[in-house]
């Protein structure tokens, strides 16, 4: 059992996530720049599955992801993949305007 529970805990430090935000965010949406809402939904699950097993872990659990160390590095990695999607988002564009440009000619 105190195996199950620091799995558990250690997926939700490692996922990181604050629960409401989950529940409003889709992983599908076509402009996201945010890279983390996939690992937000699997914590949402698996919060879901251990909270419908024992409400007291599931609420230990809660309080664990809002502590300020998870919540700051969750921020931290927020901003800096979101840094790279808009690179990302960038290099496409002139990768579009050179192929446009100088392959097809147009």
């Amino acid at each position: 059992m105190l195996q199950s529970r620091v799995l558990v805990i250690a997926l939700i430090l490692l996922l990181s996530t604050t629960l409401p935000e989950v529940h409003s965010k889709s992983i599908f949406e076509k402009d996201r720049r945010d890279w983390l809402v996939i690992p937000d939904a699997v914590a949402s699950y698996v919060y879901e599955a251990v909270n419908k097993v024992s409400p007291k872990v599931g609420q230990f659990l809660s309080d664990a992801a809002q502590t300020p160390a998870v919540v700051s590095t969750r921020n931290f990695l927020i901003r800096e993949t979101t840094k790279l999607s808009i690179m990302a988002e960038q290099l496409i564009e002139k990768i579009k305007y050179l192929w446009y440009t100088r392959v097809l000619g147009y």
